[in-house]
């Protein structure tokens, strides 16, 4: 036996022949493989427009929120109050995030296929919202059907930009994010002139933006595909997060800063009819906030490459919280004009800087879509509650100031919550992260 050992030892095989030397070959790609993302060049950039053009249709209608909110205030549902008009656009923008929750692992393991028949299906409720006229029509079709297929085609979307991104991420994201304010500069304005200055009426205003949609859609279809391997094993819940501390007091700066930033989007409006201006001008106002949202997006994510993802997201909670508190002060037109630009930059801040932030979290880039659901799962809740209460705030009270302290309170905590996840940090409150 002791020759053959010798023969073995001063005889190896050809690196070919050895199944050791091949075991590495066929082994799955390790967590610092997959993670190295190219940063730039065509393909990544192709999947930013593909998630842009998914915002600009998703977000971007419902960032038109408040044009339709004034209109089944004195149309369809103007025998309703403020409060329960309000709950269309909030079930939207809760079911919205909550399934967020359930697309990031159907995304990991079978990749763009789930985004695309969600196109389809928020298409359709979009046609079917136009032949709504009942309050429950709205809810069913305009609130869970179009806010469900939002989620399952915005947060796959944005976690394909993330697996190409790194260094680079935040600036990505802003600008897939960003899709949502230019959709909400454009669409705001078309159906305020379809419905307060045409003869188009209702169903074929709502219609025609639909029509808008489709190759918007088709193209994002083809465009976004994830670059990492597909994962045999996911999860809806990665209990591992909740022991991070910076995930959790993320996670309750999202919360909070949701409760808070859609009050100009759905009361903006109203609020500026109620200071004297004609309806169709106070529509504007939202196109005002949505353009003003498109340089916050962007400008705070390439800030946040440099500066540190926690740091912008933080500064833009706190900042959206002090504007937010002046709500009830801008009173005549130039100074509801301004207004809307400087809450629409600040507010602009918040969606994409928690998407950058919670990119931070996870160890395995392949998480990032579990990480953001969970995250914004929470939020959800914060989404559906904020607008009802605030509509409740203006039935009872009568007025807008109680509106703009709410919102700012909440905005203002979801800020400084963001800047204490620092502490759980290896760089500390100070560090560039």
């Amino acid at each position: 036996m002791a020759p053959a050992h010798i023969a073995y030892k001063t005889s190896p095989q050809p690196k070919a022949n050895n199944p050791s030397n091949l075991a590495p070959e066929k082994a799955l790609p390790t967590p610092t493989d997959v993670s190295a993302a190219p940063d730039g060049g065509a393909r990544p950039w192709l999947v930013a427009a593909g998630a842009f053009c998914i915002a600009f249709c998703a977000l971007g209608f419902t960032n038109a929120t408040g044009v339709l909110q004034q209109y089944y205030l004195t149309h369809q549902l103007r025998h309703k109050s403020t409060d329960a008009i309000a709950w269309i656009g909030s079930l939207a923008s809760f079911l919205q995030f909550v399934t967020g929750a359930f697309t990031g692992p159907p995304f990991d393991r079978y990749g763009a296929w789930i985004i695309r028949p969600a196109t389809l299906l928020y298409v359709l409720a979009v046609m079917l919202t136009s032949l709504c006229h009942e309050h429950w029509h709205f809810l069913l079709v305009q609130g869970v059907l179009m806010g469900t297929c939002m989620g399952f085609m915005q947060f796959p979307a944005l976690a394909a930009v993330s697996q190409y991104f790194d260094a680079n991420r935040a600036a990505a994201l802003g600008v897939a994010i960003s899709g949502s304010s230019v959709g909400g500069v454009v669409m705001p304005i078309a159906l305020s002139h379809m419905l307060n200055s045409s003869t188009l009426g209702f169903g074929w205003s709502v219609r025609i933006i639909g029509l808008l949609m489709i190759p918007l859609m088709a193209f994002a279809c083809v465009a976004v595909t994830p670059r990492l391997p597909a994962r045999q094993r996911t999860t809806f819940f990665i209990a591992a997060a909740w022991h991070d501390p910076r995930y959790g007091l993320l996670v309750a700066a999202t919360f909070f800063m949701l409760f808070g930033m859609f009050t100009p989007l759905f009361f903006l409006p109203t609020y500026a009819v109620s200071r004297g201006m004609p309806a169709t001008l106070a529509s504007y106002l939202l196109a005002v906030v949505n353009a003003a949202s498109t340089f916050g997006r962007i400008i705070p994510g390439i800030l946040a490459d440099r500066f540190g993802r926690l740091n912008i997201f933080a500064l833009g909670g706190i900042a959206t919280g002090i504007v937010l508190l002046c709500f009830n002060e801008a009173e005549s037109t130039a100074a509801l004009v301004v207004y809307s630009i400087i809450v629409g930059f600040a507010s602009g801040t918040i969606l994409s800087g928690a998407t950058a932030a919670f990119s931070v979290c996870p160890k395995d880039a392949r998480d990032i879509g579990t990480y953001l659901g969970m995250g914004l799962c929470v939020g959800s809740v914060a989404a559906l509650c904020g607008p009802p209460i605030n509509g409740a705030l203006v039935d009872r009270y009568g007025g807008f100031l109680e509106v703009g302290m709410f919102g700012g309170g909440m905005c203002l905590l979801g800020g400084f919550l963001a800047l204490a996840s620092k502490v759980a940090t290896p760089q500390g409150v100070l560090g560039r992260v």
